[in-house]
């Protein structure tokens, strides 16, 4: 576990050219070869579409997810596998962190391929209680692998979910599978804010949702899903390897002076 305490960092504000002054509650820095630290992260495994018709069966397999060389890697790949013609790898802080409001921000290179979906997002800590989508969802990156220039952000709860959910995109003219770019959320009690590095995607009001559910902890996720109704089909020119790399994953909470 790599928890960096007390450490004060800026981001850009959503409502004011000020900066806002961060100290860091949680990290995971993926500087130990081998699985992911069982400290930090839980496995999702399955393969059963995961409600959104995907392809692949999620393992906790090195082959689908290991810590190497200072990343987190997740690897989509193209093989037969209880059932699914696909694997890759879901983990998640359920259980082991969570956190109400707060910057919450991932160094992400995108795995290429047409038909592939990374994310990293994040659920209501009662989501097995209060069920999806009352629980809330905060899709911090979403994107597909056939638009390598796009970052997607959706905010997900009761009348305002899946294809109704609150969503815009940024395009930027760099390739954002070429390289690292950090993927975030500044999440304060009445607004959600979406960065690509320094690039604001979209703002979000409490105001602005009939029902406001951002006022509990919420766990993270990573993933690459294969195919869906978001994803769209992979095809020929789909790498059979598709590999997500992440430099590190951290949290932090607002200073209010």
């Amino acid at each position: 576990m790599t928890w960096l305490l007390a450490l004060a960092c800026t981001a850009p504000d959503a409502n004011s050219d000020a900066p806002w002054t961060w100290e860091q509650t949680w990290a995971d820095e993926f500087d130990v070869d081998g699985s992911p630290d069982p400290e930090n992260w839980a496995y999702d495994i399955g393969g059963h579409g995961w409600g959104n018709e995907q392809l692949e069966y999620n393992t906790d397999r090195p082959e689908n997810v290991r810590v190497k060389d200072g990343f987190l890697v997740i690897n989509a790949l193209q093989e037969d596998y209880e059932g699914n013609a696909w694997t890759s790898a879901r983990i998640k802080t359920q259980g082991l962190f969570s956190q109400e409001q707060g910057r919450f921000e991932a160094r992400i290179q995108l795995p290429p391929g047409r038909g592939i979906w990374p994310a990293f997002w994040m659920l209501g800590d009662n989501f097995e209680s209060a069920g999806w989508p009352d629980c809330g969802e905060i899709d911090i990156l979403e994107a597909r692998g056939a638009e390598p220039y796009t970052t997607n952000a959706a905010l997900h709860g009761p009348g305002y979910s899946g294809g109704s959910s609150l969503y815009d995109a940024l395009t930027v003219e760099d390739d954002l599978q070429d390289a690292s770019h950090i993927y975030a959320v500044e999440w304060d009690q009445d607004h959600i804010a979406w960065f690509l590095d320094d690039q604001l995607v979209q703002k979000v009001h409490a105001g602005q949702v009939g029902t406001w559910v951002f006022d509990h902890e919420f766990f993270m996720i990573l993933n690459v899903a294969v195919g869906g109704t978001y994803g769209g089909p992979p095809d020929d020119s789909t790498p059979s390897d598709s590999r997500m790399f992440v430099d590190y994953v951290r949290v932090y909470q607002r200073v209010v002076e």
